[in-house]
Formats: C-alpha cells, sequence, structure tokens
C-alpha cells in the first residue's frame, strides 16, 4: 500500500533540494507534483487541491533554519498535514453498554463478516472482552456458516436462527443470549448487498433502532478507491457511523481512500484490515501511517507486533543461549514461527526505515521462510540442539529427506552460523536489543 505514492512524494521533494529557501515559485512547482501524485492515488479531487492549497499556505514565508533544508521543511509540513488529513489522532471504540453492542455496516464484499471475526479475537485478547458474535446476515447463504467457522477458529460462540429470517428479531434476540450467558460485548455481522439500494438502508436502520449500539461502523474494501467514498456519504447518511474500517490494505490498492475518507465523512478511520489472517487487525494510527506513506517507516507498530509474540522471559531465554553460543535449530524455528505470526514479512520491512525503499523491486515471499522449517524439520533431535555435529554424511541424509540438494543445507548451514556469530558478537558488546513486555 501507498509504494507508488512513497515514491512520487519522494520525486516531488527532489524539485526544491538545493534551494537556498522556500518561494513561491519553487513551491508552486513542487506542490503541482504532490497534487499529481495524490490524484494518481485516487484521492478525491477537493480533498487533494485543499490539502495542497493548504500546505503552500503554511509554507510560504516560513523561515528555514540554518539545520534544516528547503525540501526538509516541506517534508515535515506534509507530514503534519496528511496526518491531519487521515483523522490527527488515534479514535478509541466505544465500549460502554451492558452488553456492549457494536454494528457492522457496508457493502457485500466489503469484508465485514471476516471482520467481525477479528475484532471480536482483538478485543478478547487486547481488552479481555467475552464477546458473542450475531449472524444476522439472512440472505447470503454462506455468511452464517462463515462467522460459524471464524467463532471456531477464534472459540468465540456465534447466535444465529437458521429458520428465522427477520435480522431485527435475530439482532434483539442475541443481546439477550448475551445478557444470560454473562456476555460482556455482541458484535453484529449485517448483510450487505453490491450496490446501496433502499431495502438495505431500511433495514440497517431498523437493526440500529432496535438495539441501539454503541458503536456503528462502516466497513469499506480499500480497493474500491472512489467508490469507497461515495458509499460512505450515503451510509453515514442514513446510519450516521461512529469510524470506518479499511481493510484489504495489504492488496494492490494505492490509498485514496484512506487519504480521503476521513475528509469527505468527517469520521475517524479506527481499523485497518492488513491480511487474511485473523490477528491481521491493526487500529489505525494517522501518524504512524503519514510515517509510512512519506518513507519513514512505523517502528512503533513494528515493535507493538513483536512484544505481542515475543514474551520478556522468552527474550531473556534467547539472550542467555545467544551469549552462551548455544542458540541452536529449535530456538531458531521458534523465532521463525513467532515472526511469521506477526504479519506480511515485506508489510513488517516496510515499518523499519529506510528497508522499504531497498524493498521496492524485490520479491519478498512470505514462503520462503517454510523451506528453512523443512530443512530443520528434517534433522533428529540431536542435530536441531547441536548444529556443530552436522558433518557431511549428516548433511546429505537431511537434503535427501527434505528433497533438497546438499549445496542448499551446506548455503543454510553456513548462513545459520554466520547468524549465531553475529549475534553472539552484538550480545558481547551490548548491541542485542532487550524485548520488553508491555
Amino acid at each position: 500500500m501507498f509504494e507508488n505514492l512513497s515514491e512520487k512524494l519522494e520525486r516531488s521533494f527532489k524539485i526544491l533540494r538545493g534551494e537556498g529557501k522556500i518561494t513561491e515559485i519553487n513551491i508552486s512547482e513542487t506542490l503541482k507534483d504532490v497534487r499529481r501524485a495524490l490524484l494518481d492515488a485516487d484521492v478525491n479531487y477537493k480533498v487533494a487541491k485543499k490539502f495542497t492549497d493548504t500546505v503552500k499556505e503554511k509554507a510560504i514565508g516560513q523561515n528555514v533554519l540554518t539545520s534544516l533544508k528547503p525540501s526538509q521543511l516541506l517534508v515535515k509540513i506534509v507530514h503534519d498535514e496528511l496526518t491531519e488529513l487521515m483523522g490527527g489522532a488515534t479514535v478509541d471504540i466505544r465500549l460502554k453498554g451492558s452488553p456492549a453492542v457494536i454494528l457492522m455496516s457496508g457493502l457485500q464484499g466489503s469484508g465485514k463478516t471476516t471482520f467481525s471475526g477479528k475484532l471480536a479475537g482483538m478485543l478478547k485478547i487486547k481488552r479481555s472482552k467475552n464477546p458473542l458474535l450475531a449472524a444476522c446476515d439472512v440472505y447470503r447463504p454462506a455468511a452464517i456458516a462463515q462467522l460459524r467457522i471464524l467463532g471456531e477458529q477464534i472459540g468465540i460462540p456465534v447466535y444465529s436462527e437458521d429458520d428465522n429470517k427477520n435480522p431485527v428479531e435475530i439482532a434483539r434476540h442475541a443481546i439477550t443470549e448475551a445478557k444470560k450467558t454473562g456476555r460482556d460485548l455482541v458484535i453484529i455481522d449485517t448483510a450487505g448487498r453490491l450496490a446501496v439500494d433502499e431495502q438495505m438502508m431500511k433495514e440497517i436502520k431498523a437493526i440500529k433502532d432496535a438495539v441501539n449500539p454503541d458503536e456503528i461502523l462502516f466497513v469499506v474494501d480499500a480497493m474500491t478507491g472512489q467508490d469507497a467514498i461515495n458509499t460512505a456519504r450515503e451510509f453515514n447518511d442514513r446510519l450516521n457511523f461512529d469510524g470506518v474500517v479499511l481493510t484489504k490494505l495489504d492488496g494492490d490498492t494505492r490509498g485514496g481512500a484512506a487519504l480521503s475518507i476521513r475528509s469527505v465523512v468527517d469520521k475517524p478511520i479506527k481499523f485497518i484490515g492488513t491480511g487474511e489472517k485473523m490477528d491481521a487487525l491493526d487500529v489505525f494510527h494517522p501518524e504512524r501511517m503519514s510515517d509510512r506513506i512519506l518513507g519513514m517507516g512505523d517502528i512503533v507498530s513494528f515493535v507493538e507486533r513483536a512484544q505481542e509474540q515475543f514474551s520478556e522471559e522468552e527474550a531473556k531465554r534467547i539472550n542467555r543461549k545467544i551469549a552462551q553460543n548455544k542458540f541452536d535449530f529449535n530456538d531458531f524455528l521458534g523465532q521463525i514461527k513467532m515472526v511469521k505470526k506477526m504479519g506480511n514479512v515485506k508489510d513488517l520491512a516496510s515499518m523499519i526505515p529506510g528497508v522499504s525503499k531497498l524493498l521496492k523491486n524485490i520479491e519478498v515471499d512470505d514462503k520462503a521462510f517454510d523451506k528453512v522449517e523443512v530443512f530443520i524439520q528434517s534433522m533428529t533431535p540431536l542435530e536441531r540442539n547441536n548444529p556443530s555435529i552436522l558433518n557431511g554424511s549428516r548433511r546429505l541424509r537431511i537434503a535427501k529427506g527434505c528433497g533438497s540438494t546438499i549445496q542448499d543445507i551446506n548455503r543454510f548451514v553456513s548462513q545459520f552460523e554466520l547468524m549465531r556469530k553475529t549475534m553472539k558478537n552484538a550480545t558481547a558488546t551490548g548491541g542485542q536489543p532487550k524485548m520488553k513486555k508491555k
């Protein structure tokens, strides 16, 4: 996401490099490029124009400090305005009811059902909630079955009534069920259509009036571009929803919806979906997203994801083994599994400042880890615990066992030994970062 926009913005800022100060002439030329980059990213035209006008107004006449170049000053102004454009600050969801009720809205195919499951899982783990999922999409044949499967995956019950085609009644009954069974949160998955229609709007408005939700979320597929803005406006006019969820931001999207939707409907983006896995869901942070758009990375989110997977005790244990040069293949396999749980590898790499640019034309395949896992799983327990015993005959057996070549195994073992040596040296010189649990 945003790769093309980031690249074009960087090119725009180059116009100011070498300039001694910001003038109306050079800033106009730069911002013409910035506006073009935003429009290419499918940002709403009025939003793009207002954005560049505001940046120009703030940039002209600013004194450039001797320690700051004009291009650097413009980057700062653009960063601040991008953050403001996307909402300025992170906005939390309201969960005050007993039970709290969250109502989902959006078109068919936007990812409402999957998001409902993801949000239930996130609130169960991070907010210690005890959710109930309510299946109120009575039109799409697979919707109830899909929600049940998701519920099983995350250990959360799903309330449904197979013979009832009245979603308002089902929603009300789900809340009654939650009160009976001690559930403190109900997430209502509703029906969508391929396009906005009067029947759908009346139905979801009736559900809203019946259950009086604490929070109404509008779920939109980010890959639909400007159509997402128009749909959001129509839903907001009818429901006055509380926040937006952008799904499929890991796909081939230009990012225009994320940059435009807050400005058009004046409602905050609260969550973003970043993949197909059930934990591929992030709270939306405007400032961090601005960092990523401008190629500054998002190290805070990276560390937060890491902290969710790596416990303090495990970090200490690994540190001790590295310092004693006892880090083995079992440890390496465990680290790989935890990294895979953090999300898409290229997405993770883009959170580290500077890395996104290095990976621009490089395909990063998550399946690359699979090959390494097969190598390690083809070893005996003794070999995994003692990398130093891997002589020629053992390596040949491992290669045959996993359908690879002796050269591949030799290369892998050499890389592992080099990594182990590098980590030991880093620990000895105090360079090993310590991961603390929040």
